[in-house]
């Protein structure tokens, strides 16, 4: 599979440096060459084949002969070695679990993947890898743990501070090791600002081994398509229609796995783009015209996106038709009252609990509903309610108890070093670690 560079499509690569690289020459995104598609046997009997055998035949045309076809499947089956149920809320809505793995966010399942190839990649490789990386919450946290005392690997994370949940942040920060966390008195878009420049910057780039773990990264977007193959497995024992899938949406990689599983074939009703008060998608879908805006802090801080990277991926996808795009994607911006009353509402009415991502999306799908009412879906439940106590617990009034796994995490150290959001900070931090 050969990839192009969205900003010079005369820069085209091999999965193997479309991975190292993380991105292109002017910042650009690779992008896959051709699009292969799913055969209709398999679409159509998604029962008789496992899981892991579901998640190889979705990623081996885009990886190729870069990683050997045994080896590929050993990481497919590492990577979903957990479980990712899709659970009935109400008659017309179910969840898509993705929070069952080890740092609790849908994260895990592409930064899980992405470790391993990019370990395989650099195995032979005698300079050091940096591995930076800007979060708005849980990418961060997923990285951390995907090469958490990975030899030859450091890992450097961005986070926009008070801008993450207590949970996320000592994900980011206490596990110490080859784990580095900077705290930028800034927002997300501006820390990843300050990641696209050093990728361009020759300095840094002739001094250091760089690579990028955010969704930019085709090895952390592309294995997200797996688990929506995992969800119509399940959809599929218990409804004959094709679902409307509504996806909590920041920085718009994870709906953009979601699409590109569709134009391979995946039978999807239509897609939705849940977003918190960061609207500038829903508002492009309403007005054709993408006003990129100053980033606003919500409670679902993972979604706190103004600048939406991934979003040329969707439009290149679409070829940049409009109406084509609009007839496949709505979008609704829900802020954060109607977030808190989705919470509560749901947790009265079906015993179910939401946390703010996956709230903005059940009152997307809700909305979507009562304009459809003759169709069913299911959300993206993206992580779980423990990395959003303050808001679940003053929405349900409950308390949410700390998972077995995070309790010794909590009691560790905060480990960062702060910085403004300026480029020359951060670019002496990374030439020091050198």
């Amino acid at each position: 599979m050969i990839y192009y560079n969205l900003k010079d499509k005369k820069e085209q690569v091999n999965f193997k440096t479309a991975t190292i690289k993380g991105q292109g020459n002017e910042k650009g995104l690779f992008f896959p060459e051709n699009i292969p598609q799913f055969e209709k046997d398999f679409i159509e009997n998604l029962n008789q084949f496992s899981d892991e055998e579901i998640a190889f035949i979705c990623m081996k045309d885009f990886v190729g002969d870069e990683i050997p076809e045994s080896l590929l499947k050993e990481i497919v089956a590492e990577t979903i070695n957990f479980e990712i149920p899709l659970k009935k809320i109400n008659d017309r809505i179910s969840v898509l679990e993705l929070f069952h793995g080890p740092t609790l966010a849908f994260k895990d399942i592409g930064a899980r993947f992405m470790s391993q190839c990019l370990s395989y990649f650099l195995k032979d490789e005698d300079k050091k890898v940096t591995v930076l990386v800007a979060t708005s919450g849980d990418t961060g946290g997923a990285v951390a743990h995907g090469f958490y005392k990975t030899r030859g690997v450091n890992v450097v994370i961005l986070y926009p501070k008070n801008r993450v949940s207590p949970v996320q942040e000592k994900q980011l920060t206490a596990l110490g090791e080859n784990i580095s966390a900077i705290e930028v008195n800034g927002t997300f878009d501006d820390c990843q600002n300050m990641v696209k420049q050093a990728f361009s910057d020759e300095e840094i780039n002739s001094n250091l081994f760089l690579t990028s773990a955010n969704s930019i990264n085709v090895a952390r977007w592309l294995p997200q398509q797996i688990y929506y193959l995992l969800a119509l497995k399940q959809w599929q024992k218990f409804n004959h229609e094709n679902p409307v899938i509504c996806v909590p949406s920041g920085n718009f990689g994870n709906i953009c796995a979601g699409i590109l599983a569709h134009f391979r074939g995946l039978p999807v009703e239509h897609f939705i783009a849940a977003c918190n008060e960061n609207d500038v998608v829903p508002n492009y879908l309403k007005i054709q015209k993408l006003e990129y805006k100053d980033t606003v802090a919500t409670l679902s801080n993972a979604m706190d996106v103004g600048n939406p990277s991934n979003f040329t991926r969707i439009l290149e996808l679409f070829h940049n038709q409009f109406n084509d795009l609009k007839n496949t994607i709505s979008g609704y911006s829900i802020n954060d009252d109607e977030t808190l009353k989705t919470i509560s509402k749901v947790y009265k009415n079906y015993g179910y609990t939401l946390e703010p991502h996956s709230a903005v999306a059940f009152a997307s799908l809700e909305k979507y509903l009562e304009e459809n009412p003759d169709k069913k879906g299911f959300i993206l439940g993206t992580a779980h309610p423990v990395k959003f106590p303050d808001a679940v617990e003053k929405a349900t009034n409950i308390k949410i108890e700390v998972p077995e796994s995070l309790a010794e995490l909590m009691k560790k150290e905060k480990k960062t070093v702060e910085i403004n959001a300026d480029f020359e900070e951060l670019k002496r931090i990374l030439l020091d670690k050198n």
